[in-house]
């Protein structure tokens, strides 16, 4: 049984066991800041354009990455624990998908065989269908529920390298959830809106049911008291309400961006289409010459003389 003590944020042990892993990651989240500024200012240099909110957007993912894995966390285990958990599952993915790292990886390398390898790996067929968002939902969701719903949360304060295993899976399905919904850089094949808003909303109804479940009982084999669990599972509903909002803005924003586009290409024809849908169908040149004719009582002229 997990004790009521056991803190995420302090000690740098962590619920799951980080301990030196959660070092480990946060470097690694720190560096990766640094490698995506750097090469965003490379092509700043070379007078290509980059928005700088991207830059602001992976900065913040990276930085909260990083506190999650060795920061003091706020309130009692299991509430310190479920912040972890919105942050590594849910918030930073998010804030470093829409940053397009691998739009900016692609235009910052020289043509050459890294970037042809990159370009193979992300137009791959198996990367088409861990990008298909149903199953990057199942992976995210069916994790955390695995994880909460079952003796496995209890399992990893004991075992070191277990809770290391689940926060990569947790931060890897988290970024490939992220992805998937989002489909911001370029890969083999875009699910359109309808199969990602529809992925979208059962995953938010799934985390929805799952925090409700948390609210009457905690995860099997741990001794939080009543008070942190309700304050845990109310956190997991309405932050993962927040992140699942921002989501459906990008896809929303999308939806608005395409229709535009397609309005924009149908414009100049419509009211033209409109007139001759009023006023029947055109006359060919033909049948145009011989009304003329004929209203003015003479015969029609070939076009050929």
């Amino acid at each position: 049984m997990i004790p009521a003590h056991a803190h995420p944020g302090h000690g740098g042990a962590g619920l799951l066991g980080a301990g030196a892993f959660g070092a480990v990651v946060a470097v690694a989240a720190l560096t990766l800041v640094l490698a995506y500024l750097a090469a965003a200012a490379r092509l700043r240099r070379r007078g290509d354009a980059w928005p700088r909110h991207r830059d602001a957007s992976f900065a913040a993912g990276g930085t909260a990455l990083a506190h999650a894995f060795v920061g003091t966390l706020p309130g009692g285990p299991f509430t310190a624990h479920m912040v972890q958990h919105l942050v590594v599952a849910m918030a930073a993915p998010l804030l470093m998908v829409l940053a397009r790292p691998l739009t900016l990886v692609l235009r910052a390398l020289p043509p050459g065989r890294a970037r042809r390898a990159l370009l193979t790996v992300a137009h791959s067929r198996p990367a088409a269908w861990l990008l298909f968002p149903p199953l990057a939902a199942l992976l995210d969701i069916g994790g955390l529920w695995l994880l909460h719903r079952t003796p496995l949360l209890a399992a990893t304060h004991h075992r070191p390298l277990l809770g290391a295993a689940v926060h990569v899976h947790v931060l890897a399905a988290g970024l490939l959830f992220a992805f998937a919904v989002c489909r911001l850089d370029p890969v083999r094949h875009r699910w359109g809106l309808a199969w990602r808003g529809t992925t979208l909303l059962a995953a938010g109804w799934a985390h929805a049911v799952l925090a409700k479940t948390l609210y009457a009982a905690p995860p099997p084999g741990t001794g939080f008291t009543a008070d942190d669990v309700h304050t845990a599972a109310r956190l997991m509903y309405y932050g993962g309400d927040l992140v699942e909002i921002a989501l459906a803005t990008v896809l929303a924003a999308q939806w608005y961006a395409a229709t535009g586009r397609a309005l924009r290409r149908r414009g100049p024809r419509a009211p033209e289409a409109a007139g001759q849908h009023a006023a029947g169908t055109p006359a060919g040149p033909r049948q145009t010459n011989r009304r003329l004719a004929h209203a003015r009582g003479g015969p029609a002229v070939s076009r050929r003389a």
